[in-house]
């Protein structure tokens, strides 16, 4: 039969561009880019509003089934994440959530209450999802595996610009966005549940020394060698 939808997966620590460099290579090609991040920082956000401790599996347990989430794409593809009704787009990025996020996508539970939804999005799309572990459990099938990544300190001070742009201040070197983001590789590498690491048949990119648009052609070009579109 013939296939239905393609699907990408783009893995890779925070700031490597994976978020950026998926969306511009999704629109090209006319698919859906799916940052899962972005969901993981939702749970996040909901239980720091919560007063939650995002490490405590029970009460982050408890926290999930009040949870409505839904992914919306807006006519040039960037994705929104709705939360219950409001749209909480604007508030994943901050370092608190990053490292919240960071935190509960380390608990079983919410993961499992994610995977399902990401998969019907691959199901029903021709997707480019970005994540930490979309090539090794989310999409272990997907057409074409990326594992994206750079240094850590060109990967800080992308975050730190993007940071800028948003109008967060933080600061460069300390403990701010380079720490942060040292901090969170190893939480992520190190958790017991769907570590960090390239699946086993992942193209490995390393963009440290890359433009934008670079990496972009880039990524575009593994993909084209093995979906026709």
């Amino acid at each position: 039969m013939e296939k239905q939808h393609y699907s990408i997966a783009i893995d890779g620590p925070g700031g490597a561009g994976k978020s950026t460099i998926a969306r511009r290579a999704a629109a090209e090609l006319g698919f859906v880019y799916v940052d899962t991040g972005a969901i993981y920082r939702a749970v996040a956000c909901a239980a720091l509003s919560r007063g939650i401790d995002p490490s405590d599996e029970a009460a982050v347990s408890a926290l999930l089934p009040s949870l409505q989430l839904e992914l919306r794409w807006t006519e040039d593809g960037v994705q929104h994440v709705w939360l219950n009704g409001a749209d909480i787009s604007a508030q994943l990025r901050t370092p608190e959530v990053s490292t919240a996020a960071s935190r509960v996508s380390a608990l079983p539970v919410v993961r499992q209450f994610l995977l399902e939804q990401q998969r019907v999005v691959a199901r029903t799309h021709d997707v480019i999802m970005d994540g930490r572990d979309i090539g090794t459990v989310v999409l272990p099938d997907a057409d074409v595996k990326i594992f994206l990544s750079a240094s850590p300190e060109v990967r800080a001070r992308r975050r730190w610009l993007e940071l800028q742009e948003k109008g967060t201040p933080d600061t460069f070197e300390g403990e701010s966005v380079l720490a942060d983001l040292i901090a969170r590789d190893e939480r992520d590498s190190n958790r017991a549940i769907a570590p960090l690491r390239p699946a086993d048949d992942a193209v490995l990119l390393d963009t440290s020394g890359m433009t934008l648009q670079e990496s972009i052609d880039a990524i575009l070009k593994l993909i084209r060698k093995k979906v026709t579109v």
